[in-house]
């Protein structure tokens, strides 16, 4: 049964699941958590990233495996978006100049599977003794991509981008209230800490609504949340692989800067280097 809520409420959902290098089987889980989160009511469902194919370490087979944009994955997530009728956010593999890398990018597609909103990782992950550069190509820095559903304005950003707050931050100077935030949030000491502090962080220092989606372990932390304008987890996912929805108000996001003010006082932009 489909939970519906009056007024200006809306159903998001986050979606984790440990992808693999089977693209079919891949779709077939997303399929599954999708049908469940709509089921309970969700509007937009957000999947990790390299939810297309995925390979611990990044080598000759996720470049083999990249598409365009208009290749098969998108059009299986397109008609599952129509199917369901929701807006569905993933990342996948996408092919690139270079014969030997390959972007990081996010799709966003509508209830009517056209592409509304795409998002190439700008920040690599050459960090924690990996090197995401060496198959990956950063994304270009260009006018953010945003979209609107249900009266808020939805912004992208991917993975190891979250420990750079400016990326967020410009994404609500374009007028993003809700962030979706794809990952591969790679497990070790301490990263669960950091995913949990700097997701919310994120949420709180822009007074916006943030939803991050992580791979299930062994290779992500897991923990895929919801977190609201003050920072508080609405939901959230343990090791497990599992669909959560949380209902985000902009009641709450306007009574929440009411209070804290504190995109109105800022006195520094956002200048790209």
């Amino acid at each position: 049964m489909v939970d519906s809520r009056a007024g200006d409420e809306l159903g998001v959902a986050v979606a984790q699941f440990a992808p693999g290098s089977d693209q079919a089987a891949n779709l077939a889980e997303m399929r599954t958590l999708a049908e469940t989160a709509v089921s309970r009511g969700a509007r937009i469902v957000v999947f990790p990233e390299y939810s297309s194919f995925f390979e611990t370490v990044l080598g000759d087979a996720s470049v083999a495996a990249a598409e365009s944009l208009d290749g098969p994955f998108v059009g299986a997530l397109g008609r599952m978006a129509t199917d369901l009728g929701v807006h569905i956010v993933a990342g996948l593999l996408e092919r690139s100049a270079d014969a030997g890398r390959v972007q990081n990018t996010l799709v966003a597609l509508d209830p009517t599977g056209a592409v509304v909103a795409r998002y190439r990782k700008l920040h690599l992950y050459d960090a924690f003794g990996s090197r995401e550069s060496d198959r990956v190509l950063a994304g270009v820095i260009e006018a953010p991509e945003t979209f609107a559903v249900d009266g808020f304005t939805v912004g992208l950003q991917t993975c190891y981008d979250i420990r750079f707050p400016e990326v967020t931050r410009r994404l609500v100077d374009a007028g993003a209230d809700l962030v979706l935030v794809p990952a591969e949030w790679v497990r070790g000491p301490l990263k669960e800490q950091h995913w949990r502090t700097l997701v919310t962080a994120r949420a709180l220092e822009n007074t916006i609504y943030l939803a991050a989606a992580d791979h299930a372990p062994p290779s992500g932390v897991g923990a895929s949340m919801v977190v609201d304008p003050m920072g508080v987890e609405l939901v959230t996912i343990g090791e497990t692989t599992d669909v959560a929805v949380a209902w985000i108000s902009s009641a709450r996001l306007a009574a929440v800067r009411q209070i804290n003010p504190a995109l109105a006082l800022r006195r520094f932009g956002i200048v790209p280097r």
